[in-house]
């Protein structure tokens, strides 16, 4: 059977990460953190090996270029939203959180209608924050889950979120307005 008939997969993948958002922020919601920790677990294997397929067997598509970071960033933003409604985490970190997000994904639109086409590209210190807050994450999931960690880092890691967020978003504001004049003066 030919390469391509499997080219699916990477997107069956994803949709399989967007349907274990809800029973996620179900957990956490409820205090079930082992069972959260399991499907933020499974959601992490089918990101990398989705990111996998699609590099090795070259399986890209434009709906899996969008479809797969947001798959990402709104299990990230179910488990900021649970963890601060909870007061696990503080409010001030969700909303730079989503802030930042809001602020990209406006930008992208602004962009992209006034302009020109926008081409979603992950820059390095975006992959950086989005690295942070996922460990942050699965540390105050398995702190929650009674696993043995020391608790001591995490408030290091809420002030090493909100730094990585600043500073990316920063980033892209700084890229990309930059991209925008040079476009309009041409």
């Amino acid at each position: 059977m030919k390469s391509h008939a499997w080219r699916w997969i990477p997107n069956a993948l994803t949709f399989v990460r967007i349907l274990l958002i809800a029973p996620f922020a179900r957990a956490l919601l409820v205090q079930e953190y082992r069972l959260a920790l399991l499907i933020f677990a499974i959601a992490s294997v089918t990101d990398g090996l989705d990111g996998f397929l699609a590099r090795h067997f070259n399986w890209r598509s434009r709906f899996g270029a969008v479809a797969d970071p947001l798959a990402d960033k709104a299990l990230l933003i179910s488990a900021y939203l649970v963890l601060t409604y909870t007061s696990v985490l503080p409010l001030w970190l969700f909303a730079l959180v989503l802030g930042r997000d809001l602020l990209i994904v406006g930008g992208a639109l602004v962009y992209h209608y006034c302009i020109g086409r926008f081409d979603m590209e992950p820059s390095v210190p975006g992959k950086l924050n989005t690295l942070v807050q996922v460990l942050v994450i699965l540390g105050v999931i398995v702190i929650l889950a009674g696993l043995p960690v020391q608790p001591g880092w995490l408030n290091v890691g809420i002030w090493l979120v909100a730094a990585s967020t600043v500073f990316s978003g920063s980033h892209y504001i700084v890229i990309w307005s930059a991209r925008a004049w040079r476009s309009k003066q041409s």
